[in-house]
């Protein structure tokens, strides 16, 4: 990315929301099974509330990520409609002639854009890309370039 605040698609933004909502549930009901300052039985009792005790706190740094990453997105505002960017639609066409609009997105999920997360080879090479540049990446089977044709938004 490019360091500072980055913009996230709509598809994104749901998908986070959605994650941190069911974090929260899951922290909540984890949480709950903590006993607190009460001591604990046998060393298996003990083993069970450190594991739940180490679960809550890595489910409590998930949710600040992610927090996180919702106030940027809300400072960074709409994705650029010149410059690629997480939440950028790009047509692009390859080097078979073949052209795609895909979606640079932060998490790769089935929709009807084709997703391309920021962080593979041909997101990465997008990337603060405008219309009219061509870019270089690595597939599977080897080399690969495309033409950024056009650049937008999901909005």
């Amino acid at each position: 990315m490019s360091g500072g605040p980055e913009p996230i698609s709509a598809e994104g933004l749901r998908a986070v929301r959605e994650e941190l909502a069911q974090l929260r549930v899951e922290r909540g009901k984890v949480a709950a099974t903590l006993r607190g300052v009460e001591p604990v039985g046998d060393r298996a009792d003990a083993a069970d509330e450190l594991q739940r005790a180490s679960e809550v706190t890595r489910l409590d740094r998930r949710i600040v990520e992610l927090e996180g990453r919702l106030r940027e997105a809300e400072v960074a505002g709409e994705p650029s409609a010149h410059v690629v960017g997480v939440g950028s639609t790009v047509t692009v066409r390859f080097d078979d002639g073949t052209q795609e609009t895909v979606e640079i997105s932060e998490l790769a999920e089935e929709r009807d854009l084709t997703l391309v997360t920021f962080d593979s080879p041909l997101g990465k090479a997008l990337l603060g890309r405008r219309a009219g540049e061509t870019v270089n990446y690595e597939t599977p089977a080897g080399a690969a370039s495309a033409v950024v044709v056009s650049v937008g938004h999901d909005g």
